[in-house]
């Protein structure tokens, strides 16, 4: 039986090879997406999503990962608490940056998504 919390590690998994459609196919038709910085996800579902932040997310930086260190369940609920790390394009300059994301799954599929992120170190690499 796969768990919320499975569902969540696969994503990220997904993320971390550079697997954006199986990714993508691990959300629900109408997932609710919101960011905590820059990049905006004008809608729903996960064409919005790859649209608004990972197309610009992978344009923008050199590389990163998302690494998940913690996971907090309560039922459809789903906390992951972890880094953002990276260089950015631009600026050559790394973060690690501290977040947490909220997630929602709801038969098996991504409904929901917030960010928190430590924005001024996010900032700092960008500049």
């Amino acid at each position: 039986m796969t768990t919320s919390t499975d569902v969540i590690r696969a994503f990220y998994q997904a993320l971390s090879i550079g697997d954006a459609p199986t990714a993508l196919g691990l959300m629900a038709a109408d997932i609710e997406w919101h960011t905590m910085w820059h990049y905006k996800v004008d809608g729903r579902g996960p064409q919005k999503v790859a649209e608004g932040l990972l197309m610009p997310l992978m344009a923008e930086w050199a590389s990163f990962a998302l690494t998940p260190t913690d996971y907090i369940a309560d039922g459809e609920t789903i906390v992951s608490l972890g880094h953002f790390t990276g260089v950015h394009g631009a600026s050559g300059k790394s973060v690690d940056a501290g977040y947490a994301h909220i997630w929602t799954v709801r038969d098996g599929k991504i409904a929901r998504f917030r960010q928190y992120i430590d924005t001024l170190a996010v900032a700092e690499a960008r500049q």
